[in-house]
């Protein structure tokens, strides 16, 4: 099928950046949620920890991945951009302690 790309599911939490200007997890709490890859999705992931932009420029750290098959990707919102940037090891683990105590 022409124009066909491969769908990865984000699961990922808001960052924001402190006054040393490194990410931490937002002060909200964590709060999960899913973003894709979409067709014009800028960059590449790299490793958990990323952070990517959504459309609205709100700034995500990647905690969790999953394979979406292409006919369901339209059950989760697009992302815009992956940049180069991560939150510190200590915050991932936290982060994904946190998640893996939710999907109990």
């Amino acid at each position: 099928m022409k124009g066909k790309y491969e769908v990865t599911q984000y699961i990922g939490v808001p960052v924001t950046t402190n006054q040393s200007g490194q990410y931490v997890i937002d002060e909200a709490g964590f709060n999960f949620h899913s973003w894709r890859t979409g067709k014009h999705t800028k960059g590449k992931f790299k490793k958990l920890g990323q952070v990517f932009l959504t459309e609205n420029n709100l700034e995500i750290a990647v905690i969790k991945t999953l394979p979406v098959a292409f006919k369901d990707r339209h059950g989760f919102t697009p992302m815009q951009r992956f940049t180069s940037a991560a939150i510190s090891d200590e915050a991932l683990k936290l982060a994904e302690q946190r998640l893996t105590e939710t999907d109990k």
